[in-house]
């Protein structure tokens, strides 16, 4: 497993690597560099497998909101089927005073490259404010994230074990597509979106269909017809914030089905 090195990460995401905040930030505000937390990461065991950050005007760059994917070597998820999934922990923050620090759990599937983000009532986000920064208190969340992990290995069996029925997998299509295009919606074939794109991805049960929907939602590359009737090719979603927050929203989806 290949971990970025601090240039790279500094390379594709500035504001990791800035050592002060935005000159509007309160007086109460207290900057703890990100570059810091992946040191500290790393002597978890947790190094960083991908970096990204929002667009921002030049000279602004170092202070707005970013995001690191961190992953751990020695912790890996093995399914019966052979299927290899690496737990992911997702760090966004800011040095405008806007965002607190705020951890996420993800998936890393490996057989399409594929990361996912798990939105459960029993594996929640959790904050470090920017009012103070221990490492303790960094080892206390991530060791927090760590041991919910058996329960994101029982949520994936109970995917595995669900087999839907062709009338199920066309409603969990229809409503993905309600949640990547919103209210207004979109037509959409949705025997495309059901279309494996690899081998290893055919399949009934709830956790490959998911994966199947979920990439092309996030990759996008499909055709689809506006409401007012414009045929038009879905874009990859490469906005963070928005990767993040739809991700989530199928997840949930997925889990209903349950």
């Amino acid at each position: 497993m290949k971990f970025l090195t601090k240039e790279e990460i500094q390379q594709k995401a500035p504001a990791v690597a800035s050592t002060q905040a935005a000159s509007n930030v309160s007086d109460k505000y207290v900057h703890v560099p990100t570059m810091e937390l992946v040191d500290d990461m790393a002597k978890l065991g947790w190094g960083v497998s991908d970096v990204k950050q929002v667009g921002s005007k030049k000279g602004l760059s170092k202070f707005k909101k970013h995001l690191v994917t961190f992953r751990n070597e020695s912790i890996v998820i093995k399914g019966d089927d052979g299927e290899t999934v690496y737990p992911q922990i997702l760090l966004t923050n800011s040095h405008d005073g806007l965002s607190s620090f705020q951890f996420r759990a993800g998936l890393f599937r490996l057989v399409c490259s594929n990361g996912l983000v798990i939105a459960t009532e029993d594996f929640g986000q959790m904050r470090i404010r920017h009012k103070g920064y221990s490492f303790e208190e960094l080892k206390k969340t991530v060791m927090e994230l760590v041991e919910e992990l058996p329960v994101t290995v029982e949520t994936l069996n109970k995917f595995r074990e669900v087999v839907l029925s062709d009338q199920q997998k066309h409603e969990l299509a229809m409503k993905a597509i309600g949640i990547r295009f919103g209210e207004n919606g979109a037509e959409v074939d949705v025997q495309e979106i059901l279309k494996p794109v690899r081998k290893e991805d055919e399949g009934s049960d709830l956790w490959t269909v998911f994966n199947v929907i979920q990439e092309k939602m996030v990759q996008g590359k499909f055709k689809y017809k506006t409401i007012k009737g414009r045929n038009k090719t879905a874009r990859t979603i490469k906005n963070f914030n928005r990767d993040v927050k739809l991700n989530e929203e199928l997840y949930q989806l997925a889990e209903s089905f349950i």
